[in-house]
C-alpha cells in the first residue's frame, strides 16, 4: 500500500507540473534546499568488468544559493551520511561490511561533504562544478558536470520555488585510501578504481511573497 501510495503521490505531481502555465515566472535567486523524495543519489562501479555494481545513499542534503539566470554565481553543499549505503538484493553483511573497515569506514568517518569552489558555463543549461569532496577522511578535487533542467517561482500546488538539475561526476577512489579490491595491473579480478556519480535532484526555494 505505501507502494501504490508514493506512485500516486508522484502521478498528482506530474499532473500539476504538466498543468503549470508556460508563462510562470522564472525561479528567483536565493538559497535552496533539497526536496528528498526527488532526489537520488546513486554510484556505480566495475565488477571485473562484467556490469557496473549500482548502489546508493539514501540520508543526504544539499544547501544550494543560486541565481538560476546566473548559475556561475552558485554555491553548493552537500552532505552524506555513508553509513546509509543500499543496494538491490544485496546479500546478508554485504552493505555493512562496504559502510566498514576498509571500505567506506563509517564509523569513523561518519559523513561525506561536497564543497563547491568554481562554476563554469559550458553550454546552455550546463555547468561546470569545481568542488572539494571529502570522503574516508580526505579532501580532494572532484568535478561535477550538471545540466539545470528548469523550475519554476511558485504553481497552484507548490507557493515554493523549484528547480531540478541532473549531475554526474568520475574520480579514484584509491585517491581516498579506498583501495580493497582493486584489480592488480593487467587483471579484471575485483572491482574498479573508477567511481561513476550520477545525482539527480530537485531543489526548494524562496515562497512566494503573498499580497
Amino acid at each position: 500500500m505505501r507502494v501504490l501510495a508514493t506512485f500516486a503521490a508522484l502521478a498528482l505531481a506530474g499532473t500539476a507540473l504538466a498543468s503549470t502555465p508556460t508563462n510562470t515566472p522564472a525561479p528567483p535567486k536565493g538559497v535552496y534546499t533539497l526536496d528528498k523524495p526527488h532526489t537520488s543519489l546513486i554510484f556505480r562501479v566495475s565488477h571485473m568488468g562484467f556490469s557496473n555494481f549500482t548502489a546508493r545513499f539514501t540520508r543526504l542534503d544539499a544547501r544550494l544559493e543560486t541565481d538560476p539566470s546566473k548559475l556561475t554565481a552558485s554555491k553548493l553543499e552537500v552532505t552524506i551520511d555513508p553509513a546509509s549505503i543500499e543496494s538491490d538484493n544485496a546479500p546478508d553483511g554485504f552493505l555493512a561490511m562496504i559502510a566498514g573497515k576498509g571500505w567506506l569506514d563509517a564509523q569513523d568517518f561518519p559523513q561525506m561533504n561536497y564543497r563547491s569552489t568554481k562554476v563554469e558555463q559550458i553550454g546552455a543549461n550546463k555547468v561546470r562544478i569545481d568542488g572539494e569532496l571529502t570522503l574516508h577522511g580526505v579532501t580532494k578535487p572532484v568535478v561535477l558536470e550538471a545540466k539545470y533542467n528548469g523550475g519554476y517561482a511558485s504553481q497552484p500546488m507548490d507557493p515554493h520555488a523549484r528547480i531540478g538539475f541532473s549531475a554526474s561526476a568520475k574520480f579514484k577512489r584509491s585517491d581516498f585510501g579506498i583501495t580493497v579490491g582493486i584489480p592488480a595491473p593487467g587483471s579484471i579480478m575485483g572491482v574498479s578504481d573508477e567511481v561513476e556519480v550520477v545525482l539527480e535532484t530537485e531543489l526548494s526555494g524562496p515562497a512566494v511573497a503573498k499580497n
